[in-house]
C-alpha cells in the first residue's frame, strides 16, 4: 500500500478510481500536485468532494497537467470569456448527454489527456457517471485476442455524434491496442461513440469484431460509479478510461462544467 504525505487517497473500486481528500484544489502545493499526479495515473480517475472553486482556479489545476483543449463543437461559454469550458446540462426539456460509453474527442489526431469536471448541480437522485478501466479491459482479453488486436488500426470520427455541427467528416486513425506514454500499460482504445471501422477489414467483419468489444467494455469488472454533489470534482485519464453518464432521472436538473486537457497522438 502507496504511503502518502500530503493527501488521502481511498480506492473505490477494484480496477480504477479513488476519492481523494485532504486537499483544496484551489491553492495546491506542488508537494500535494505531484501526490495528485501520481494517484491519477495509478488509479485512473480521482474523485475529490467540497471543492468550492471559482473558474478560473479550476483551469488552473487542470493546467498543471498541460495546455487546455478547445473543444470543436462545444464551447457554451464562449461569450462569457471561457472558450475551455464545456457545460453540460439536463433537465426534463434538455437530454442527458454522453450516455453511452466513450473516450473524448478521439476523432482528432491527438486525443485530449483528460479532464476536470465539477458538479454545480446534482440531481436528488440518478445521473451518476460511470468510468471504465481499459487496462482491465485489455488484460481480460485472451493472448491471441491481445495479439490479433495489437495490429489493428480503428478509424474514429464524427459521423455520428457531430453529424450536425459539422459540415465535413472529421476523422484519424488510431492503434486499437495503445501504450500509456506514462503508465507504459496497454488500454483498448476503441469506442462505440467515436470508433467507426477496423481499417483494411470488410464491413462486416469490422462491425463484429467492434461489437464484441464494445460489449467486452460494458463488463461491470472493469467500472466504477461516482454519486454526485455540488462542488464534487473528477479527474480522469482519457487514455486509458471510457465514461458515461447514467440517465436514470431525466426530469432533475443536472449542471456541470468541464475542461479538457490536452493530450499527444497514441502509439502501440
Amino acid at each position: 500500500m502507496k504511503t502518502w504525505k500530503y493527501i488521502t487517497v481511498k480506492p473505490i473500486a477494484g480496477s480504477l478510481g479513488a476519492e481523494v481528500s485532504g486537499v483544496y484544489l484551489g491553492e495546491l502545493s506542488d508537494e500535494a500536485f505531484n501526490e495528485i499526479h501520481a494517484a491519477f495515473i495509478e488509479h485512473q480517475v480521482l474523485f475529490f468532494r467540497d471543492q468550492e472553486i471559482t473558474r478560473e482556479q479550476h483551469k488552473a489545476f487542470a493546467r498543471r497537467f498541460g495546455t487546455l483543449h478547445i473543444h470543436p463543437y462545444l464551447q457554451p461559454l464562449k461569450e462569457e470569456g471561457h472558450p475551455e469550458f464545456i457545460l453540460l446540462y439536463s433537465n426534463g426539456n434538455a437530454p442527458y448527454l454522453a450516455d453511452s460509453w466513450h473516450s473524448d474527442v478521439t476523432f482528432v489526431r491527438e486525443p485530449p489527456l483528460g479532464s476536470v469536471l465539477r458538479c454545480i448541480e446534482a440531481p436528488e437522485f440518478g445521473g451518476d457517471t460511470m468510468w471504465a478501466s481499459m487496462y482491465a479491459a485489455y488484460e481480460a482479453l485472451s493472448d491471441n485476442m491481445q495479439r490479433m488486436l495489437s495490429e489493428l488500426i480503428a478509424i474514429h470520427d464524427t459521423a455520428r455524434t457531430f453529424a450536425s455541427a459539422a459540415p465535413e467528416v472529421a476523422s484519424a486513425e488510431h492503434p486499437v491496442i495503445r501504450t500509456h506514454p506514462e503508465s507504459g500499460r496497454k488500454a483498448l482504445f476503441v469506442n462505440p461513440t467515436f470508433t467507426a471501422s477496423i481499417k483494411g477489414m470488410k464491413p462486416a467483419e469490422s462491425a463484429a469484431l467492434l461489437n464484441f468489444l464494445y460489449r467486452h467494455i460494458e463488463t461491470p469488472d472493469f467500472s466504477c460509479r461516482f454519486r454526485w454533489r455540488p462542488n464534487s470534482i473528477a479527474l480522469w485519464d482519457n487514455r486509458c478510461t471510457q465514461h458515461r453518464v447514467m440517465a436514470d432521472n431525466r426530469t432533475a436538473n443536472r449542471i456541470m462544467e468541464r475542461v479538457t486537457i490536452n493530450g499527444d497522438k497514441p502509439y502501440y
